[in-house]
């Protein structure tokens, strides 16, 4: 490996590095808010705020192995295997589409983090209902898409204006 290769890598592992534990904070602050949301397990999912920023940095790739990463290590902290579970097929529900709605070119970085936020609750919903062997879980649908579209439209706006804010530093890490 030549040495401008090494440097490269380098930053990239810096990079992602940064972008896992700047997630698991913003996971480790949504935990210890108590929020009276009416559907059981229901978050404001501000580390999908790292996804949105890492798909318009550092791309695809990079953003879902630290989705993965981050996804772990807050199952191990401060859940258990059934959360982890849960978060995993949310988290790629979420990054596939995610990743497809930016590619298509028709959403900006709100309309990509909207359908983050509902993909990843009909992730959720999917799992429970295999789970619990029961459709039932869906009648929290409404509510959970609305709390995606809302938390989506916000995370997307704040991710939007980051990436265009550190446009000048991020040029060139994919």
């Amino acid at each position: 490996m030549r040495k401008d290769q090494r440097k490269h890598a380098g930053k990239n592992v810096a990079q992602y590095g940064m972008l896992i534990a700047l997630a698991f904070v913003f996971s480790y602050v949504e935990a210890m808010i108590p929020l009276p949301l009416p559907v059981p397990g229901m978050k404001l999912g501000l580390a999908n705020l790292v996804s949105v920023v890492g798909l318009y940095t550092v791309g695809l790739a990079g953003t879902a192995v630290t989705a993965l990463v981050r996804i772990v290590l807050v199952g191990f902290t401060f859940g258990n295997t059934f959360s982890m579970i849960y978060s995993l097929a949310g988290g790629l529900m979420s990054m596939m589409v995610m990743a497809g709605a930016k590619k298509s070119g028709w959403f900006g970085t709100a309309g990509v983090s909207i359908l983050g936020g509902v993909f990843h609750n009909v992730g959720q919903l999917a799992v429970a209902a295999y789970v619990t062997r029961t459709a039932g879980v869906f009648a929290y649908f409404p509510v959970l898409m609305a709390a995606g579209v809302v938390a989506g439209m916000v995370i997307g706006m704040l991710g939007g204006w980051i990436v265009e804010r550190i446009k000048s530093v991020t040029k060139g890490m994919k």
